[in-house]
């Protein structure tokens, strides 16, 4: 099975202002949000239908949950998007990694996905990291757009991944970023090179 698409964020500098759209707003968890991140997530991933025993698993549960770094975006006090500031290890300081996007159906088209992005963003910058990354599917295109417009860059990982990238950017109608690309390994130091590349 092919490995997702990794992207780097490679500073925290200059982040856009977050502005909801009006109607909307934005929260960190509180106790009991847990079936409001599974049905965001299912609705917005597909697949099996998650429970709160499923968010416990995979995100509230773990030692690298952090409840000031879930955001979610809300319509009218319901939860309609999430995003997580999450880290590769509990003692990483350095390279945050945005975790688990999701934006339910009823509301996509409203960027949520990129405002609850950059809530984990700052959240980050806030709290001394340098860079950040995530992992992301090729056929998240639109997820993808998101993440090149908040200054991510495309980081191979894979032999293949080049040409995967390049038929991502034949379908977004972008010029090739190989220029950008190959300037992360440049700009990055030697030791976060070696976190966001692995």
């Amino acid at each position: 099975m092919a490995r997702q698409l990794r992207m780097v964020r490679p500073d925290l500098e200059h982040l856009p202002k977050l502005e909801l759209p009006p109607g909307y707003g934005i929260r960190t968890y509180r106790e009991g949000d847990e079936v409001y991140w599974a049905n965001i997530i299912s609705d917005s991933f597909g697949g099996k239908q998650r429970t709160a025993e499923d968010t416990r698993n995979e995100i509230t549960g773990q030692e690298l949950f952090v409840p000031e770094g879930l955001y979610f975006a809300t319509h009218k006090g319901t939860l309609v998007g999430t995003a997580c500031a999450w880290r590769q290890t509990v003692d990483e300081t350095e390279v945050g990694y945005v975790h688990m996007v999701g934006v339910a159906s009823a509301h996509t088209g409203h960027k949520l996905g990129k405002w609850v992005s950059l809530a984990v963003l700052t959240y980050f910058r806030d709290h001394g990291f340098r860079c950040a990354m995530l992992d992301t599917d090729d056929f998240r295109i639109p997820a993808i757009k998101t993440y090149l417009n908040l200054g991510f860059v495309p980081v191979y990982v894979e032999k293949e991944q080049p040409k995967r990238w390049r038929d991502i950017f034949e379908k977004l109608e972008l010029l090739s970023m190989s220029d950008r690309i190959a300037k992360i390994r440049e700009t990055l130091p030697a030791e976060l090179w070696a976190k966001v590349s692995r």
